[in-house]
């Protein structure tokens, strides 16, 4: 298994999320035009199957279409990867978004962080 420390993260999303986060120092990523749901199914496979990635960030309108591979990466936990959903640029479906990611982080930690 690899060292967390040299885990990767990847982005799978529109040219505006991938634009920005490649901007931020993300090497492996995947844009998809239109959402193309096949596209964004073939994206996660190949990111879930790679070692190297630990951290999955994806645009929330695409999860959706992957919803049951990322629960199978779940039960499986055969790779330390977290699937990160971020809104689009349109807004989110989460009423609460803070409230979403502090249970969001409590699940995968098991604590809360407050900052």
């Amino acid at each position: 298994m690899i060292n967390i420390k040299h885990l990767e993260i990847a982005v799978i999303g529109d040219e505006d999320l991938v634009s920005g986060l490649r901007l931020a120092g993300v090497r492996r990523y995947r844009i998809v035009k239109d959402g193309d749901s096949e596209e964004v199914r073939q994206a996660l496979t190949e990111f879930m199957g790679e070692p190297s990635i630990g951290i999955i960030v994806m645009l929330e309108d695409f999860v959706g279409y992957v919803e049951d591979l990322v629960a199978q990466a779940r039960e499986k936990k055969t790779s330390p990867f977290v699937v990160i959903e971020v809104p689009s640029k349109y807004g989110t479906r989460y009423g609460d978004v803070a409230q979403y990611y502090k249970a969001y982080i409590r699940k995968f930690i098991g604590f809360d962080i407050e900052i």
